[in-house]
């Protein structure tokens, strides 16, 4: 159950990068942040129009493709992060995961519940923590707001490292060295991909799990992979839903001279890029019925 507490089970060792044993404390928040995705007033990316582009009785708002006409209260001014340290996080070599999620979700009910994200990251056993900002809350959009802006990606990695240090009681510096995994599924797909191309992380990202998410911004992943394939992986997951896309990302990659591999990896470590045809898999339940059941701790785990 999620907390609003910021500090959980006290007496938490110090991190082995900090010269003493294990960390001991464990927790779950979500925590308002400075750096949050929304409130958001710049321009949409490639555009040019302004985010804001619809004021009604006083209030402002956006119009999505989708989803029409959506106001800053309540769908763009939710400031919180889920912070997740995972039931198998040891410090030393550690992983700092990065979930986008999708459209129509909140991180507590969709993300946290549905989809139960937190629970597969822990049942996968991977050695790291988990951040998952709030992007428009239970709508039809896809807008990635401020992960648009340059660098802003790398200001949300600290503000993420500042608050992790507070909630297990081993200072920043741990969370702030640790590299990263960006995973995105359906609609997270836009604010990964500015977050790759533009975001300011650079060689700190580690690798990229698309979940039937490559719905567009397809220059953008290809310009990533083609500048990472030999130090960093890239997964893309899909179904029915995303397959033109997938299959046209290949045949760019392919002309390019990238080696592409079929299925899902054995092992994930270094560079490689694998795509995962989930055939018939619902778009809807994909979180938790793709190639298998649950594939975020499957795939995660083969990062062990």
């Amino acid at each position: 159950m999620i907390s609003n507490r910021r500090t959980f089970l006290s007496g938490a060792a110090a991190f082995a990068a900090l010269g003493a044993a294990q960390a001991q404390s464990r927790g779950t928040a979500l925590v308002p942040f400075e750096n949050s995705a929304f409130p958001y007033e710049g321009a949409i990316p490639d555009s040019g129009k302004p985010f804001l582009d619809v004021t009604k009785d006083g209030k402002r708002g956006h119009t999505s493709p989708r989803g029409g006409v959506y106001f800053t209260e309540p769908t763009y001014s939710d400031r919180r992060t889920l912070l997740h340290i995972g039931a198998g996080f040891r410090g030393g070599q550690s992983v700092l995961v990065v979930f986008f999620h999708g459209n129509k979700a909140t991180l507590s009910g969709e993300v946290v519940g549905r989809q139960r994200v937190t629970a597969q990251f822990d049942a996968s056993g991977l050695n790291g923590v988990l951040a998952a900002p709030q992007f428009a809350v239970n709508a039809l959009d896809s807008s990635g707001g401020r992960f648009w802006e340059p660098g802003f990606f790398n200001s949300w990695l600290n503000e993420a490292a500042q608050k992790l240090g507070a909630m297990s009681g081993a200072g920043a510096g741990v969370f702030q060295a640790m590299p990263v995994v960006v995973v995105a599924y359906s609609g997270g797909y836009n604010p990964a991909a500015y977050a790759l191309q533009a975001g300011g992380a650079g060689s700190r990202v580690m690798g990229v799990i698309l979940l039937d998410a490559l719905f567009g911004e397809l220059p953008r992943f290809a310009q990533w992979i083609s500048a990472n394939s030999k130090r960093a992986f890239f997964v893309s997951a899909y179904g029915p839903s995303s397959r033109n896309e997938n299959t046209a990302l290949k045949t760019t990659l392919a002309g390019r001279g990238i080696a592409i591999q079929d299925g899902p990896p054995q092992r994930l470590a270094g560079g490689g890029v694998w795509f995962i045809d989930s055939h018939g898999a619902s778009h809807n339940d994909f979180m938790t019925r793709a190639w298998v059941a649950n594939p975020l701790r499957d795939i995660l785990a083969r990062m062990r």
